[in-house]
Order: structure tokens, then sequence, then C-alpha cells
């Protein structure tokens, strides 16, 4: 793809149906629990993308069987029954957050040495208190600059079990590590949350995954797991369409007043993605769950003041509505985003200031007013969800660039393809 995508205004409201490609967080997920499990998991719908081939590159790398069918979407994992047999690796995760904090906590099931990292970015991101909590279960992590972050080299000798604080105010992936890991451990582990999680609904995720592979987990209270020693069980999976990547076709109705049906989504998925729809009804979209399919239409759109921590990996996503709503809009407590693929909240901010929108930047969030959006080149900061969101400016004003365009491949490849045959019925 070239160095910046111009996008085509449209003249009409879209109109139209999509299915997203498989979700990026069921797809890592499923790969690591089948990964573990006894037997061989086939599974289907998967995402193609950067992060999920550095998460199969790294299994690979583990002694981990993999047969890739990319046509079909389809992988079959051969489980190792909770130890992948290498005893020695380097694993090259790029900037995925999920590889490199999953693949932590299932190196130590493994016995040898192994080394995770990743690009410039990656190494600018935290990962100390997984570090910190696995080394209470008897593991022997250890970051190898010795400053929080990557890279982390894991010296393997199978996982003792025991008991772990894992802080929650960063990223849920910790916690979700931890509890992939925990029934492959030779005793007991028992959790405990410390402060706030964020992004509880991929914790849930998590939880039901693991369910899917018959490994049962204790959490009656919100601040605690308890697992016991268990064998994951393979079977076959369907990875669901990805709800953040829906995000930006729910969007493209909300902009233009136009219908947007999104297949394979339902109030029954895992993602907790799926509930941006519900902060586009606050602003004033009509919205329609059906059994296997969610249908966005646009209306006069009104400013809101929203908690996003639940759905912050769509916070990029209203951002880019807000500025033509009839007041302003304050997303709040996503602080944990400024440790993703970029500060996204001072990204946030300084593009859309870039194309003439007054923002005011928060600790936790942002205030964004509405106004006039004018022509720009969007600097993405090679972060894949700054590209999808910024794109949806240039449906309702001409000279909207987006640098960078590639960087999409993280986790959707083929957006661009597919925005513009969705938009083709609005020009």
């Amino acid at each position: 793809m070239t160095t910046t995508y111009t996008v085509s205004p449209v003249s009409s409201p879209v109109q139209g149906v999509v299915r997203p490609p498989g979700s990026k967080s069921l797809t890592n997920r499923a790969l690591v629990v089948s990964a573990l499990a006894a037997g061989q998991t086939r599974l289907t719908g998967v995402l193609e993308s950067e992060d999920t081939q550095v998460m199969i590159d790294s299994l690979n790398r583990l002694g981990i069987v993999i047969r890739h069918d990319k046509q079909q979407r389809q992988i079959d994992v051969v489980g190792s029954a909770g130890q992948p047999p290498a005893n020695r690796a380097d694993l090259w995760v790029e900037n995925s957050g999920t590889t490199i904090r999953f693949l932590t906590a299932l190196c130590t099931l493994c016995q040898g040495r192994f080394r995770l990292d990743g690009n410039a970015r990656m190494r600018q991101r935290p990962i100390a208190n997984l570090v910190t909590a696995l080394n209470s279960l008897g593991a022997d992590v250890y970051c190898e600059a010795d400053n929080g972050c990557p890279p982390v080299v894991v010296v393997g000798n199978g996982l003792p079990g025991g008991n772990a604080i894992i802080a929650g105010g960063i990223s849920s992936q910790y916690l979700s590590a931890l509890l992939m890991a925990a029934p492959c451990t030779k005793s007991p582990v028992k959790i405990y949350l410390s402060g706030e999680l964020v992004s509880h609904p991929y914790v849930d995720m998590t939880l039901g995954m693991m369910s899917q592979f018959q490994a049962n987990v204790n959490c009656s209270e919100h601040d605690r797991y308890e697992i016991e020693p268990q064998t994951y069980q393979a079977g076959d999976y369907q990875i669901e369409p990805d709800a953040s990547a829906a995000s930006y076709f729910f969007a493209a109705a909300a902009i233009t007043g136009g219908s947007v049906r999104v297949e394979g989504l339902s109030r029954n998925t895992f993602q907790g993605d799926v509930r941006f729809v519900d902060a586009l009804e606050q602003m004033g979209c009509q919205v329609a769950w059906q059994s296997n399919s969610i249908t966005v239409r646009g209306g006069s759109l009104c400013g809101i003041d929203i908690d996003m921590n639940a759905i912050s990996d769509t916070a990029q996503t209203l951002a880019v509505v807000a500025p033509f709503a009839d007041g302003p809009t304050t997303i709040r407590n996503i602080a944990h985003v400024r440790h993703k693929e970029t500060d996204r909240i001072a990204a946030l901010a300084t593009q859309l200031q870039r194309v003439g929108i007054q923002v005011q930047e928060h600790s936790d969030g942002l205030t964004i007013n509405p106004g006039l959006v004018h022509a720009a080149t969007i600097q993405t900061f090679n972060d894949h969800r700054m590209a999808m969101s910024f794109a949806l400016l240039g449906l309702k004003v001409p000279g909207i660039k987006i640098s960078n365009p590639g960087c999409t491949a993280k986790t959707y490849p083929q957006f661009f393809n597919d925005f513009e045959d969705l938009c083709r019925t609005g020009q």
C-alpha cells in the first residue's frame, strides 16, 4: 500500500452489510489455549493479521505443531497437554501485546530458556507486573534491561503455582495471561486482583475461552480467581467476527446518517466491544439487535459524557464521531490506553486538532468539541486504530489522507478494501 491513503467522501448516506474478519483477541486466546490442550483443535474463521501471525510463528518456535490454511481461514493445532516441547527459543512479537504477555506466561510451563522481544514501541510497553506475578508463582522471569519492559527472559522449569497478586490498572492482558497458564501449573493457583481492572470484558472473554476448552475457574469474587491443576480438552472452535473492527462500520452509519448491518455478532458475543453501539445509541443512533447481526442507523447526533474503560479499544472510533455531534463529547477512564501501540489519548488530541477540532486532553481521556473538519494528513503513529478511525472523517470531508495506512495489517489487513466496498453505496 502507498505511504498515504486518500479517503473519498460520500455524497449520500452509507447503506450496506459487512462481516469483519475474525476477532484478533479471540484468535490469539484460542491459539494459546489450544496449544496447551490435550489433542488436536480445529479453529475456523481465524483472523489473518500481523498480530495473529507472530503468535503462530512463536508457537511454532515453541514446538507446537500448527497447520494453517490461510485460504480457508482455518488452523489445526496439535496441543501439548500443558507443556510445550521446545527447550530454547527466541520469540519476536513485533508490537503485539497479547502475544508477548500471553507467551511470557506460557513459556514458564516449558523446560528451558526463552527470550521474548519486539519492536521499539514494544520495548516501551510495561510488563513488570506480569513478571512479578509469575515469579511469585515460582517462575524465573526477568526484564533483560531491568526497566520493567521487554525484552523478557524466561528460564522455564514448569510453573509451581501458589498465590499471586496482579495489578489491574494498566492492562487486563496480565490477568488473562496468568489465567490461561494457571490450569497447567503443578499445584493450585490463587490470583488476587489489586486495584480496578481495566477492560474487564476481555477477562470475561478469557474465562469464556477457557470454559470452551473445559477448564474451570472459581471466580465467585471479582478480585479473586482460584484454579486447580487440570487439562484443557481439544475441540473445534469458530472465531467470531471482530467487534472492535465492526465499530468503524457502525460509525460510518452514524456519521453519514446511513444504515449498516454487521453480520456474525449478537448480544451473546464474548466481545465486550460490541457495546460500542450503546454509545452510538446514546448519541442519537438507532440500534437493532438480531440473533446473528446488529444494525445501526444514523440520526441527529448529540454529544455525550461516557466512561469507556470497558470498551477502550473503540474510544478512537467514538472520538472521530464526536466532531459531528451538536455538543461536546467527553470520554473518560481510559488512562491505560496511553500504554498501547501509541499514547492514544495524546495521539487523538493532536490529530483532531490537526483537522481543526478543539480538544481538551485530560489525564484519563479527552473532551471533543463539535466543529468544521478541514483537510489534513493524519499521522497514525504506526497505530492501526488511528488509521482506521480517522479514515471515517474523510467520508464527510474531502482531503483527509491517512499516513502509513499499511499499519492496519496488525489486525485488519483488508480494512481499506472493505471500507471502500461499503462506502461505494454512498457515492
